[in-house]
């Protein structure tokens, strides 16, 4: 996992690079990283070449820090293995006047755009991208999200300029153990 954190923050900064990206991505312009913290689960992405495929489960748990940093704490069950993956890291806000433009470090001093590009009025879902679109992720504050909210996000990424097509639905911990126990 160390491994594959490397190359998301190597990719991050080889792909950073604002010429890389079709227009400038637009991020939220208000985020209360106070009311961004806590547990969020992964409902979709696309598919990284540092994140495993047999995850299941995946969420993002962050915590906010007093000197204004977040402390990252993600993990996935890995389906095949039947065991958590965990890897910490640390965000923050570079620029206060661009709160939804973080960056992300798994691995110091390596870091990575992280960027919140749609979140709910209350911080019920969030979706994160990259400048170059290359990467996504969309992450509720519960397992399950319902249709018709999936689909306004998929709009609203497809706006933005991301490829529908490219996405993936990310398994749940309880269809992963159902799927494992019935298959």
């Amino acid at each position: 996992m160390k491994v594959l954190a490397a190359l998301l923050l190597a990719f991050g900064i080889l792909h950073s690079n604002p010429a890389c990206a079709q227009s400038e991505l637009e991020t939220v312009s208000e985020l209360d990283i106070k009311l961004f913290a806590g547990l969020w689960f992964e409902v979709a992405s696309y598919p990284a070449p540092f994140q495993s495929p047999d995850c299941s489960g995946t969420t993002a748990s962050y915590t906010f820090n007093p000197n204004g940093e977040v402390k990252v704490w993600n993990q996935c069950y890995l389906t095949q293995k039947r065991k958590l993956e965990t890897i910490e890291g640390r965000a923050w806000v570079p620029n206060p006047l661009e709160p939804g433009k973080l960056k992300v470090s798994f691995f110091a001093p390596l870091s990575a755009d992280y960027w919140v590009i749609a979140l709910d009025s209350a911080y019920r879902y969030a979706v994160i991208g990259h400048p170059s679109r290359k990467f996504l992720w969309i992450l509720s504050r519960s397992p399950e999200m319902d249709e018709q909210t999936y689909s306004v996000i998929l709009e609203r990424v497809a706006t933005k300029g991301y490829d529908l097509a490219k996405i993936r639905r990310t398994p749940s911990l309880a269809q992963a153990l159902f799927h494992q126990k019935f298959y």
